[in-house]
């Protein structure tokens, strides 16, 4: 799969996002941080999916509370409420993004320095129910 100059560029701001925000998070939930790694996730996601995408993602009925939650997670980190902001936005993201967690996770098992801590017989299970994944006996 080929992508195109823009969709590279969104997967750069979205990756710059998602470390902006991590930052954030480890500085104590700086104001900036978070702020700038919101805009930058969000232009990175409009820039991968596109315009019209980006909004029916966004305003589809199964995923308006994570919509509402999201925004108004973003509103209380720009108002200076950063960890209020943070906690409604975090459940925003996992309403959001919740359907993306197990293909996720079966990636990261697949890369070399993070698959075999993931394969780990002790840590599988715990990230398979946090991640939604079920597993069928064998």
């Amino acid at each position: 799969m080929w992508l195109s100059e823009s969709q590279k560029f969104g997967v750069a701001f979205t990756f710059g996002g998602v470390l902006f925000f991590i930052l954030g998070i480890f500085t104590f939930f700086d104001r900036a941080l978070l702020a700038l790694g919101n805009i930058l996730f969000l232009l990175g996601v409009l820039l991968i999916i596109g315009p019209n995408k980006t909004l029916y993602f966004f305003s589809k009925p199964k995923k308006r509370r994570g919509s509402i939650c999201f925004a108004f997670g973003i509103i209380l980190i720009l108002m200076k409420y950063s960890f209020t902001g943070f906690m409604i936005e975090s459940v925003g993201i996992v309403n959001l993004f919740g359907d993306f967690f197990g293909p996720i996770v079966s990636f990261l098992r697949s890369l070399p320095l993070i698959g075999p801590i993931l394969r780990n017989p002790v840590i599988a299970p715990v990230v398979d129910k946090l991640a939604g994944i079920t597993v069928l006996p064998v």
